[in-house]
């Protein structure tokens, strides 16, 4: 065996051993005598390692050369373009190739162009050898070598709209359709050039999760024209990282449109009593109150703003410190609200507090409450509606919590006197004051200390405060009159 064969065998790369042979021997011509085959087949395997990449996730715009196995997963136009100098236009074709890891952006070139048109296929797992480079929506490839690998598969899905769980980074030509959950305003900068860019945001979710998007120079001004729960789509999207979260960035050759579909977003909350300092979480409630928006002056001279609301779900409440512009939004006592992505802190008088920075999200949702009503008018009886359609992630159905955080069932629900005298037991006549925290079958009444379901046919709202009297049954309070 020879010293370029023995090095060879213990080569874990993609290179047939005549490809080797080549390399190894152009590699003695280039250094003149001073190595040897055995030394330059080892500085060849050296390079040849140093290309290889585990996964396109691996590639870096600062790597020479890398070597990967991706498949395609869209395939673009040709574009020519003139080459100073030369008579003949230059062509290049752009291919979204993905593995498990990621997904890169790869250009062809002229004969490689052509070859891609003709011969490419979405869906063919592809072995690629290119230059890395920092791309106009992140890293992309400049292709120098492929071939077809029709032995290795690739579990990634092909298809023409992503849900906002199959995003990757890297990944590019992204259509996604998705909920409006949260817009933004728009902001300006100053480029380098001089000129002046515009960009805001919009949170889109769908049923398999929420996801930032950034949207720049034309496409900003989206953000304040689209509204909250409207459904649209995003087109030719691409996927970047910041603060280790996953946005979907549209530029200029990018676009967000409205669209006549239903989406299903259900925030995965955590319960309010669960939460502890430091944490960043989902929270959903309704909102018990709403502070007056107040401004101040911050260090830097510039002002600021922020608004505390008080949510509550069915094991607690919290208060909400909303800043800057998440302070503009509409919110009253009443609304049933999805908060994502709020940093839990010490708040006032050791009380924790949520805090709604830029980076969180703010949901209004749709009352449950008429829902529950069409389920009485037909004879059935819905337990997840009102406030426990969304009350956490512990999977209760229909129980009515304690403020204080004890979990008991509509049946069994505290009913306490306001004076905090002993439970009023079956027969007894009962007055009890507090805020519809649920307005469905039964309507749940809080009066800060304790919960009391009310039996009653009268036409309640989240957020109202009412008073309602009349016998207790079986924990429950029959309400002859509520006002």
């Amino acid at each position: 065996m020879s010293d370029i064969e023995g090095v060879y065998e213990d080569l874990e790369a993609d290179v047939s051993l005549e490809e080797f042979r080549e390399a190894v021997e152009e590699k003695v011509e280039q250094m003149g005598g001073l190595a040897d085959e055995e030394t330059a087949a080892m500085l060849i395997a050296h390079e040849v390692g140093e290309s290889e990449v585990g996964g396109i996730a691996d590639i870096e715009p600062g790597m020479e050369e890398a070597k990967f196995v991706a498949k395609v997963t869209s395939i673009g136009e040709v574009r020519t373009f003139e080459r100073d100098g030369e008579d003949e236009d230059g062509r290049v074709v752009n291919v979204e190739v993905a593995d498990e890891t990621g997904a890169v952006r790869a250009a062809f070139w002229d004969d490689h162009a052509e070859a891609a048109i003709e011969e490419l296929e979405e869906g063919q797992v592809l072995r690629i050898k290119g230059r890395p480079k920092e791309g106009f929506s992140g890293v992309e490839i400049s292709v120098d070598q492929v071939e077809p690998d029709p032995d290795t598969e690739i579990e990634v899905q092909v298809t023409d709209t992503h849900t906002v769980e199959a995003l990757s980074l890297g990944l590019s030509n992204v259509n996604l359709v998705g909920l409006v959950l949260d817009t933004g305003s728009v902001r300006t900068f100053d480029r380098d050039d001089g000129s002046e860019g515009k960009v805001s945001n919009l949170t889109l979710g769908d049923s398999t999760g929420r996801v930032r998007v950034t949207l720049w120079d034309e496409q900003a001004d989206l953000a304040t024209e689209i509204e909250s729960n409207t459904t649209v789509e995003v087109i030719d999207g691409y996927v970047k990282e910041r603060d280790g979260s996953l946005e979907l960035h549209v530029g200029n050759r990018g676009a967000v449109e409205e669209v006549d579909e239903d989406v299903e977003y259900v925030p995965e909350s955590t319960p309010i009593e669960a939460v502890e300092i430091g944490q960043t979480v989902d929270i959903a409630g309704v909102v018990r109150s709403a502070d007056p928006k107040r401004t101040f002056d911050r260090d830097d001279g510039s002002e600021g703003q922020v608004r505390n609301i008080r949510v509550q779900d069915a094991t607690g409440d919290i208060r909400v410190a909303l800043w800057g512009e998440k302070a503009d939004h509409d919110i009253g006592p009443g609304d049933e609200v999805a908060l994502g992505d709020v940093e839990i802190q010490d708040g006032w008088q050791d009380d924790l507090e949520a805090s709604a920075g830029w980076q969180s999200t703010i949901t209004v949702l749709e009352s449950e409450s008429a829902t529950a009503d069409e389920s009485e008018a037909s004879g059935s009886s819905d337990e997840n509606a009102g406030l426990s359609a969304f009350a956490g992630s512990d999977g209760s159905d229909g129980a009515s919590e304690t403020a204080s955080g004890g979990t008991e069932t509509d049946d069994e629900a505290a009913t306490a006197n306001p004076d905090g005298t002993d439970d009023p037991t079956n027969g007894e006549e009962l007055e009890f004051t507090g805020v519809v925290v649920q307005a469905g079958n039964p309507v749940v009444l809080d009066d800060g200390e304790t919960t009391m379901s009310v039996e009653t046919d009268a036409d309640v709202g989240l957020g109202e405060e009412l008073t309602a009297r009349g016998v207790v049954r079986d924990g429950r309070l029959e309400a002859n009159d509520v006002f």
